[in-house]
């Protein structure tokens, strides 16, 4: 009976005392492994990426997720918002309308918006964005101008086109480099001296002020401000998810010392990738450099997807599953692992 009582006590003041385990997760990834938790420090067995604490995972997604203040006037150029608004809500960012007054506004004379927001209740933004399109309505408004000088913790400015010249209005591009729509480059280089107006350029990056080309360019600066932020695999997720393969990632003046470009993997180091393997259901896959993109990409018959480098030998697929090379005493690649089936190695074909 003794003995019994010892025993129930020892577990008891065991349990009591005993540490708390520790758990740990996977960074947001739109992965099911965003639901997962672990008990022990490493990489995710799902997606690869490190795993991080709970209260760093509270600061990533606080980082992470931008509000955007997309200010519209009447006869705003439709795609000129509406293509980075793609950019960003599929990136994650909270995006929301605001205009002067919560009027209905005609885009281009063809489609209405309601706007989210007047300029009398906009909620806060991290960033405030403009577009062209009969934007002298916004450049020429004494109480708009007053308000976009009044928004106070703006962490970046982003135009397109036009949208450019209420930035301009602003004193925001004052002693910058900036660019806005062709047809509109001498206007803004004439009656803003103190702007260094460039040509011929998809879009600057003055570091926290973004101005684009117009319209299509817009899109190509959303994702350039994606990178940025996020990161280069990001912003190239997005572009495929929205079938973009006209974004040439860098393509624009950077004077900006946060250039996402800088540490991407040379294309030298990933063409040794390059070749015919074996794959599922008795296919075969190609991997080729993306020279546009300057990384790696996969085609299984018809279809092509981006392939995201992790490390040496470790590549992660658009399912977030990883992808893991082998090499033979010689260091030839012969074939990879996929992390969903790391029962079978698929092998490197001849050529």
């Amino acid at each position: 009976m003794l003995k019994l009582i010892i025993l129930i006590f020892t577990l008891l003041t065991s349990s009591l005392f005993a540490q708390p385990m520790a758990t740990y997760y996977c960074p947001p990834c739109n992965s099911h492994c965003d639901e997962l938790e672990f008990t022990e420090m490493g990489k995710c067995t799902h997606c690869g990426m490190t795993l991080i604490t709970k209260e760093d995972l509270s600061n990533f997604k606080k980082s992470s997720q931008k509000t955007i203040a997309f200010y519209l006037q009447s006869g705003v150029e439709v795609l000129d918002f509406a293509g980075p608004m793609e950019v960003f809500a599929y990136a994650g960012y909270e995006v929301f309308t605001v205009s002067k007054t919560k009027d209905s506004i005609i885009t281009q004379g063809i489609m209405k918006v309601i706007p989210d927001y007047s300029i009398e209740d906009t909620p806060k933004a991290d960033i405030l964005a403009f577009f062209g399109g009969n934007s002298s309505v916004a450049s020429g408004d004494s109480e708009v101008i007053n308000w976009v000088k009044s928004q106070d913790g703006i962490e970046y400015y982003f135009s397109v086109c036009t949208g450019a010249f209420i930035l301009a209005e602003s004193g925001i591009l004052d002693n910058k480099t900036a660019t806005t729509f062709h047809d509109a480059l001498d206007g803004l280089e004439n009656n803003y001296p103190k702007i260094n107006v460039l040509k011929n350029v998809r879009f600057v990056d003055n570091g926290n002020v973004i101005t684009t080309a117009g319209i299509s360019a817009g899109i190509d600066g959303a994702l350039h401000l994606v990178a940025k932020l996020q990161g280069f695999d990001v912003a190239r997720k997005t572009a495929y998810y929205m079938e973009y393969d006209k974004w040439t990632p860098g393509e624009g003046l950077i004077l900006a010392e946060d250039n996402p470009y800088t540490d991407l993997v040379a294309t030298s180091t990933l063409s040794e990738y390059e070749g015919h393997y074996e794959y599922k259901d008795n296919l075969q896959l190609q991997l080729v450099i993306n020279e546009r993109e300057k990384a790696l990409e996969v085609t299984i018959g018809e279809r092509t997807f981006p392939l995201f480098y992790l490390e040496k030998d470790k590549f992660l697929d658009l399912g977030k599953n990883v992808v893991s090379f082998q090499r033979n005493a010689s260091e030839q690649i012969t074939g990879y692992t996929i992390s969903d089936t790391e029962d079978r190695v698929f092998k490197k074909l001849p050529n």
